[in-house]
């Protein structure tokens, strides 16, 4: 044999090698997605931060676009579950995949504006740090829709769109 029939032969099995291994990251990357999207759902987080959902009809067409319909909670104000989507203007497309799992683990957004207390940060704050890599990095996936939500309104404010009222019950 001789060495440019070798060197050939090394040359396709180096670039076999490299595409096999490319593969691989691509499989791995998408094998992180759909455990993303798995955590996703059993999070619920479709349940508020998807429109009409809390109104027992969602917008699937816009799954985590984020919602028109608010909390109220008393003596804090109304919030509305903002876009998860990856849009750069109204989603979270500006956001890294850090800012993404300190917003679920701390309840602390990027721009350290505190999540209302109805988001169960608390709870999600028990993801392990693979877990909580891959629901960021399935939110990040998410095509942008388009679709921004009421900012939060203080308690004395005036709410901007319909929403729930949680009640405290009284002692």
């Amino acid at each position: 044999m001789s060495n440019r029939m070798r060197a050939r032969m090394l040359s396709g099995l180096v670039f076999s090698l490299l595409a096999l291994l490319g593969g691989a990251t691509l499989a791995q990357k998408g094998d992180d997605i759909a455990r993303g999207e798995y955590l996703a759902r059993i999070m619920d987080c479709a349940g508020c931060h998807t429109p009409g959902a809390l109104i027992g009809k969602p917008d699937q067409a816009r799954n985590l676009a984020g919602s028109e319909i608010g909390f109220h909670i008393p003596d804090l104000g109304y919030f509305y579950p903002p876009n998860l989507t990856s849009d750069g203007r109204t989603g979270l497309g500006t956001w890294t995949e850090a800012d993404i799992i300190k917003a679920v683990r701390t309840g602390v957004r990027p721009d350290g504006r505190i999540l209302a207390p109805v988001m169960p940060w608390h709870s999600y704050a028990a993801l392990n740090d693979a877990d909580a890599q891959m629901l960021a990095r399935y939110l990040k996936s998410l095509p942008p829709v388009p679709h921004e939500v009421p900012g939060p309104t203080g308690a004395s404010g005036q709410p901007p769109a319909p929403y729930l009222t949680v009640v405290a019950p009284k002692r």
